[in-house]
């Protein structure tokens, strides 16, 4: 694995490093410009790697993440969030979980056929699936390959429920089929908005569309009878924190029906990636914010304990609980439960009319 110089920035992207896998042995390191040897810089545009997946649903166990099945066609996220949780699965691939991540893409192009053959499977009782468990569905990749928008298809001919997450508006490109499945009552979707602030999703979220497209995508979806919810997540005490009210009002006068929210955790490979993001772009704030971060997670940047890894605990865990309901509940937020549908599942008599 080659590992970046640590004094460059890399514009458009979020990690600056590429940190080293554990699951590797070797390391490959620039120690001098100047150095005699050959140099061969890695790749920085983004590449894409076709992987033959077993499967593409995957069962979740853990109990705090209100999902029970996910699917991913995706690995690596070229959205270049700082602070993602899956970067540290990316190791499992081989890959670093810093810049790698996000120009090292995998594709499971036969996610389609996966599906279909999961969903066959004797006894499937139609529990709700979840796109972008892992990494978003409509990562920039999605355009190119089209692989959620024909799982979505899928979905809708088996009258298969789904709940999805995303923060890229090309979701809206999909909104004939997701109109068709919200009159079923089959999906739910959410948006991730976890700041309204331009120059700091900018840095943090560097390939993402806008809070403002991201707010016309709940407008949008609304208007079609899609119902919507919003994540704001994740939260990071003394850089968004703050927001909330701001994020609340403007995401429930969008149409939002439903509002979440997760405190940042650091975990793995994801806290020596944020701290030096957070050292090149804040340092002026760097010490408030990381040490802000550790008090919501008994003073570490990372608690593994469910029920308290995602909203933490503590003072300022409290202050930032406290004001996300308080400002739901003035903005109506969270009053409706959605349940989908699962009566309606039945394998398709005509499958090939399905492509």
């Amino acid at each position: 694995m080659i590992r970046e110089r640590e004094n460059q920035y890399f514009k458009g992207r979020g990690a600056q490093l590429n940190p080293h896998n554990k699951f590797l042995k070797d390391v490959y390191v620039k120690e001098h410009d100047e150095g005699i040897d050959d140099w061969e810089e890695s790749d920085r545009k983004t590449s894409f790697i076709f992987e033959n997946s077993k499967t593409i649903v995957n069962r979740v166990d853990s109990p705090d993440v209100g999902m029970a099945y996910s699917l991913n066609p995706y690995q690596g996220c070229e959205h270049g969030c700082t602070y993602c949780y899956a970067r540290n699965s990316h190791q499992y691939w081989g890959y670093s979980a810093g810049i790698e991540f996000e120009r090292k893409i995998i594709v499971k192009k036969d996610a389609p056929t996966l599906f279909k053959k999961f969903l066959e499977k004797k006894g499937w009782d139609a529990t709700t699936i979840s796109l972008s468990g892992n990494t978003d569905c409509y990562q920039p990749a999605e355009r190119k390959f089209k692989l959620t928008r024909q799982l979505l298809e899928i979905a809708l001919a088996y009258k298969q429920p789904i709940g999805m997450i995303t923060k890229n508006s090309l979701i809206l490109r999909d909104r004939d089929i997701l109109k068709e499945m919200a009159k079923l009552n089959l999906c739910m979707v959410y948006v991730s908005i976890n700041s309204l602030n331009e120059d700091l999703r900018q840095v943090m979220e560097p390939r993402t569309t806008t809070a403002k497209q991201r707010l016309k995508v709940v407008e949008e979806l609304s208007k079609d009878g899609i119902p919507v919810g919003v994540m704001v997540a994740p939260l990071v005490p003394g850089l968004s924190d703050h927001e909330i009210p701001k994020i609340l009002k403007a995401v429930a006068n969008a149409g939002a029906i439903k509002a979440g929210y997760t405190v940042v955790r650091l975990n793995g490979a994801i806290g020596e990636i944020f701290e030096d993001w957070l050292q090149k772009n804040f340092p002026d704030r760097f010490d408030k914010v990381w040490h802000s971060i550790q008090s919501c997670h008994g003073g570490n940047v990372n608690d593994s304990r469910f029920g308290d890894r995602m909203r933490g605990d503590g003072n300022i865990s409290q202050i930032i609980r406290d004001n996300f309901r308080l400002h739901c509940r003035l903005n109506g937020l969270n009053i409706k439960d959605i349940i989908l549908d699962h009566t309606l599942f039945k394998v398709p008599s005509n499958q090939a009319s399905l492509f």
